[in-house]
């Protein structure tokens, strides 16, 4: 009976995975622009309620925030497209030094290796500098092209609006679905929404923090070696911040080749692959847990696991959207009893992580802490002291008490 049981809930659950997996796949189209929509909706909802506290009208309120939301995703789409732009002129010189270094690689594998005429280098070379700069304008249009189109798709923005909009609504539909008629049950999905709420705010608000401070240190850094373009380089680098472990690994090897490339020593790209990996080592031990916090830390195990599943299902938007929806489904793991086990696997691993740190790594990873520290001595502050506020405040009054008695005794 317990192996039949077992095999039912097994069976269940797998077809639930399938089913889920495979709606995900067909509905790709609508999910991925809902899912979005709701994400921005959750961060733009505070700048809404402030609009709306100043006695805007909530449809304008959510026009105003809607406005400013595009205005922002707009001048960041053309700020790439000049750098961009600006880029493609450098293919011809990007060319040229590809050719010249495969030219002097030849002789070296002549030399070396014993290759003669086994492999033509040089026409090796020249077939990828042209495959290059034959499509790199292609490259850049294209680019473009889904920058454009990605700006022009109008269900993010409508989706968004209806969120602002029906934020309550959507709140009210539930907590009758999932509290019912138990007000106990309602008042913890009531808590349990507002800590996703939170979640989902302080994550991709602190994810945005973290990629601007990253495109100020990456820009000064590339700045300072001397590499053209380090504005481009810089702010993409940074970006690709959003999807963890791969996007600083693929946003730091863009510039060292490009510094490889088009600068005449080797000590330009080794600069820069030294200063990103400084850069990223603040990141992840400071920046990150500091800026974004702890309450959607999961381990790197479970964190790669869903970058994988993403990148499967959905693609680019699926490493993006699987982050912050695992930190949603670890809140309510957490909430939910008979879930907790799997929020635990969802949260950190309890290992001692500075045993593997080197002394860089661990001297910055004990600044959070420290701040943590003095944080809790400067809010410890203040309640101690209305005690000692108040004490002289009563006592006046226990002072002031009996001489009532005596002057209405005198009167």
């Amino acid at each position: 009976m317990n192996a039949q049981s077992w095999y039912t809930k097994y069976t269940i659950a797998l077809a639930g995975g399938v089913l889920t997996v495979y709606v995900m796949v067909v509905a790709k189209s609508t999910l991925i622009p809902l899912l979005f929509a709701g994400f921005l909706g959750i961060l733009l909802t505070p700048v809404c309620a402030r609009l709306e506290r100043y006695g805007v009208p909530r449809v304008a309120a959510a026009l105003l925030t809607l406005v400013f939301a595009v205005l922002a995703l707009v001048g960041l789409g053309f700020f790439f497209y000049t750098q961009l732009a600006s880029f493609v002129e450098d293919v011809d010189l990007i060319r040229t030094r590809i050719e010249e270094m495969m030219q002097s690689i030849d002789p070296l594998l002549e030399q070396w290796i014993g290759i003669d005429d086994l492999i033509d280098v040089g026409t090796l070379g020249t077939t990828a500098a042209e495959y290059v700069g034959d499509n790199a304008a292609n490259l850049a249009r294209g680019l473009a092209g889904a920058a454009s189109t990605i700006t022009a798709a109008f269900l993010v923005p409508v989706f968004i609006f209806f969120v602002l909009i029906g934020r309550t609504f959507l709140r009210t539909f539930l907590l009758q679905a999932f509290g019912g008629d138990n007000p106990a049950r309602s008042e913890r999905v009531a808590a349990t929404l507002g800590k996703v709420k939170q979640v989902v705010q302080r994550y991709i608000t602190g994810l945005l923090i973290v990629i601007g401070i990253l495109a100020v240190l990456n820009s000064i850094l590339l700045l300072t070696i001397g590499v053209d373009h380090a504005l481009f380089f810089g702010v993409f680098a940074a970006m690709l911040n959003v999807v963890p472990f791969l996007g600083p690994l693929f946003g730091s090897i863009l510039p060292v080749i490009y510094a490889l490339l088009t600068m005449d020593s080797l000590i330009y790209p080794l600069l820069v692959l030294g200063g990103f990996y400084v850069i990223q080592l603040f990141e992840s031990n400071l920046f990150t847990p500091t800026i974004v916090g702890s309450q959607v830390s999961m381990n790197a195990m479970v964190t790669l696991f869903l970058l994988f599943v993403g990148a499967q299902i959905w693609g680019l938007a699926g490493m993006i959207l699987f982050i912050p929806m695992g930190a949603i489904l670890k809140v309510v793991c957490d909430e939910v009893d008979s879930l907790k086990p799997f929020g635990f696997l969802l949260g950190r691993m309890p290992t001692d992580p500075k045993r593997r740190k080197g002394p860089l790594a661990r001297r910055i990873s004990e600044i959070p802490s420290r701040i943590d520290r003095m944080e809790d001595q400067r809010t410890s502050k203040p309640t101690s002291s209305p005690a000692h506020e108040n004490a002289p405040d009563s006592n006046t009054k226990q002072d002031a008490s009996p001489h009532k008695p005596s002057d209405a005794s005198s009167g």
